[in-house]
């Protein structure tokens, strides 16, 4: 209750202490303010102050001298140490002058309190030594601990000690035959530190319950290791059939043949105790252990482990008989088919498996044994782990289906597939899905699961014929169609890639999805030609906006300015409202060195258009070019009218100013941006960058906690680290930007120039490979470079390289601002 009442408590004290400071403040927070204008002063200021004198009372007040007669036993005492005594007292002329009066030797003889403090040292000293096992060797590093932790024992305690060892007495004397009393009372006095008065009441609970194992125990704990033996050695005849004596007794041999000596003797008294049988076995080599586990099976028949553990020294045909007979003794024991079944497939009989596994499970049945599902599926994935994956699969198949509604079947196979995924069981998870394919063949959504498991896990040549098995079921199943040619692409293989694509399309006529997939393959391998006569196709069937636009990057790719003109013209009069045409259509009047023109088709754009970002910003970009900054701000305060609370035209706004070096009315508009977007990561980020170097740790702290670890925010940290050369700390940072944000171009840069500047060779690729992977489509930096027309084919590693060399640019460009 006081734990639970502590934050309460805390919070209490520390508002009424605010509330005191407040109705009391400090001298020195009374004259802060006083303190903060001292800097106004000048050097004659400071000169003029008088210096102050002293006006202590102290030294105002009149002091009055006492004197005060001396006792004359003091003068008789000062009297006494300055005489000369040529004279022996009696008792120094009776042994020879050779002693020194008692009453002339100061009672404060520091000597002897150093040897009293001495003593008392080596008396706790004892007591840490002199531990339960009758050793005298102190640890050398941690008795100074151990004499702290030491309690003092207090008067209390001692007569508690007092008062137990009395009740304790009482209970031994009165009930001698009751062994806890004795173990008590000896444990008592060992933590009283009477370890030889503990040993000698154990010795007695030995004599009056000699039948009771915990007494024997508790005296061979307490002995000496050289007399422990023989108290053991007393136990064990007294109850010859106690595998606790027997174990404790082996555990006092210092070797492993006098251990396994007397455990041997423990199994001539116990020859059905299991634990004897694993200890024994365990000390032996493999040759004694199997001779020694057939005797313990003949023992023990009944215990599942001794069996399997024979099973498993013995050969292949002894393996098959010793199985037999376990089953024959044990038939309700489901691990003997499991064990057979990992034997016939570690020796190649895979056929056998299945068989054994359905057998197995008729046969426990039969027996009245309920099959649990969820412990079998336990041991599918621990046949996995074991190496045995026919065997996994063979229970998987034979068990999943087990207590498992018909309408409930699928969902749930397909979360005990994604669970077993969780804990890295593959070969389970496909076994899994193998079987739900079996049932549910034409399910679209489990072979999508399946095949992206095999994506992940398996190989190409597997992933390659699941997806042609998985297309044989449902053709109708466009994504499975799209997979397959993208790994054939992927391989280095167009012309198979092709040829799926061709028999995807005969499945699925007038799939869109297919032809701008052939398109992208025709067009990403420098085939112009093909792509256009695909999309011509497309067309023909009523393509959607995106075959327009594709249409339009094809022209454009070609150079027939005319023919994109004239499919951007035809794209908009069927799909006015899809915004990328319009914006390829004045990105084309721009590059014709048309901006009136491109001008007037962004203004018309945003008439059908009005809340698209991309539309306003390449409007405001254009005016900025054309008339300068003023239409530019027009612009986008417009856009932030039709758009409120969208931080990528406040950031426009923020650089257009910083561009023309207002920096005062930049830093206004970006107060005001995180007014209005105060979790935006993109707003933070620039934040950061733009707030003079003092302040931006403690930007960066704010930005942190206000959009929680935004991936924009992370990475202007790491940023930060990199300018400050605390290159370790900005590589964490940026590893975790890429990590949550991998498709932003951006950080990838920002990682691989790192690495360029203070990384190995291994790590540049490493991050380059990584790049690859993610495969980044959006960023500021790395869109404007991707997406140029001169670019349209490089490969991710190309505009990596290029967008590194940008931020080079920038980077040099701002530290020449900052030094004019």
């Amino acid at each position: 209750m006081d734990s639970r009442r502590k934050d309460r408590r805390e919070a209490r004290l520390k508002e009424e202490i605010e509330k005191y400071r407040a109705s009391n403040p400090k001298i020195t927070e009374q004259f802060a303010d006083l303190k903060r204008k001292l800097h106004t002063m000048s050097a004659n200021d400071w000169e003029s102050i008088p210096d102050i004198g002293d006006y202590s009372l102290r030294n105002k007040k009149k002091r009055f001298e006492s004197f005060v007669p001396v006792p004359d036993t003091l003068l008789e005492k000062a009297r006494q140490e300055q005489e000369h005594v040529t004279a022996l007292d009696p008792k120094s002329r009776a042994a020879g002058g050779a002693e020194t009066p008692w009453s002339q030797t100061p009672v404060t003889d520091l000597t002897a309190v150093g040897e009293g403090r001495g003593t008392v040292l080596s008396i706790k000293l004892d007591r840490l030594s002199d531990s339960v096992s009758g050793l005298t060797v102190v640890d050398p590093k941690g008795y100074l601990t151990d004499l702290k932790s030491m309690k003092i024992t207090s008067d209390a305690e001692i007569s508690d000690i007092k008062k137990a060892r009395l009740l304790l007495k009482s209970v031994t004397q009165t009930n001698p035959k009751h062994p806890p009393g004795w173990i008590a009372a000896a444990r008592l006095e060992e933590v009283a530190g009477k370890i030889q008065v503990a040993r000698q009441l154990i010795q007695k609970g030995c004599e009056e319950c000699p039948k009771n194992e915990d007494v024997w125990l508790e005296a061979c704990r307490l002995a000496s290791p050289d007399e422990a033996k023989a108290v053991i050695a007393k136990g064990v005849k007294s109850i010859p059939n106690s595998v606790k004596l027997w174990l404790q007794a082996s555990k006092l041999e210092h070797d492993d043949v006098n251990r396994r000596r007397v455990l041997m003797k423990g199994l001539d008294n116990i020859p059905d105790s299991v634990r004897l049988w694993k200890a024994v076995v365990e000390l032996s080599n493999e040759g004694e252990a199997r001779v020694l586990l057939h005797r313990a099976v003949e023992c023990c028949p009944l215990h599942v482990e001794l069996w399997l553990a024979l099973a498993r020294l013995e050969t292949y045909a002894n393996a098959r008989k010793v199985l037999n007979r376990a089953r024959e003794k044990l038939t309700k024991e489901p691990a003997i088919w499991i064990t057979a079944a990992k034997l016939e497939e570690a020796n190649g009989n895979t056929t056998m498996v299945g068989k054994l596994i359905e057998r197995g499970i008729r046969a426990l049945q039969r027996e009245g044994l309920a099959i649990d599902r969820e412990a079998w599926m336990k041991e599918a994935e621990a046949a996995e782990r074991a190496g045995s994956v026919t065997t996994c699969q063979a229970i998987v198949s034979n068990t999943i289906g087990i207590g498992v509604e018909e309408e409930d079947r699928k969902r749930t196979w397909v979360a005990d597939a994604e669970e077993c995924i969780k804990r890295g069981s593959i070969e389970t998870a496909r076994a899994i899905y193998a079987h739900a394919l079996s049932v549910f063949l034409t399910k679209k959504s489990i072979w999508l699961k399946a095949a992206q498991l095999e994506k992940s896990h398996g190989t190409r040549e597997s992933l390659d014929a699941f997806l042609r098995k998985a297309v044989t079921y449902t053709p109708q199943t466009e994504v499975l169609w799209l997979m397959g040619a993208k790994e054939k692409w992927l391989a280095g293989d167009v012309p198979a890639a092709r040829a799926i694509l061709d028999e995807a399309y005969k499945a699925i006529p007038n799939s869109e999805e297919i032809l701008l997939a052939a398109f992208k393959l025709e067009f990403e391998n420098h085939e112009p030609q093909r792509a256009r006569i695909l999309l011509g196709k497309a067309r023909e069937s009523g393509g959607t906006e995106r075959v327009w636009m594709k249409s339009a990057i094809v022209e454009r790719e070609l150079g027939d300015t005319e023919k994109e003109r004239t499919m951007l013209d035809e794209g908009l009069k069927r799909f006015p409202s899809f915004f990328k045409l319009w914006l390829m259509l004045g990105q084309l009047e721009e590059r014709l060195g048309q901006p009136e023109k491109a001008k007037e088709v962004y203004e018309l754009g945003l008439k059908h258009c009005p809340n698209r970002v991309p539309l306003w910003l390449s409007l405001a970009c254009l005016e900025e070019k054309m008339n300068g900054l003023g239409r530019a701000r027009a612009v986008l305060t417009m856009a932030r009218k039709k758009n409120p609370q969208n931080p990528e035209l406040w950031l426009a706004a923020v650089h257009a100013e910083s561009r023309h070096g207002n920096k005062k009315e930049a830093d206004n508009l970006m107060a005001k941006a995180l007014q209005e977007c105060p979790n935006s990561g993109i707003l933070w980020a620039a934040s950061i960058e733009m707030v003079p170097r003092p302040q931006r740790k403690s930007r960066s702290s704010d930005a942190l906690k206000k959009t929680d670890h935004d991936p924009h925010v992370v990475a202007a940290v790491a940023k930060f680290f990199m300018q400050d050369r605390k290159v370790d700390k900005a590589r964490n940072w940026l590893g975790r930007a890429v990590t949550v944000a991998p498709d932003i171009g951006d950080f990838w840069a920002l990682f691989y120039k790192l690495e360029l500047q203070h990384g190995s060779e291994e790590t540049q690729k490493d991050v380059i490979k990584k790049c690859i992977d993610a495969d980044p489509k959006h960023g500021e930096k790395w869109q404007s470079i991707s997406k140029a027309v001169e670019n349209a084919h490089m490969s991710t590693e190309a505009i990596l390289k290029k967008v590194v060399v940008a931020l080079g640019k920038e980077e040099n460009a701002a530290s020449e601002s900052n030094k004019n």
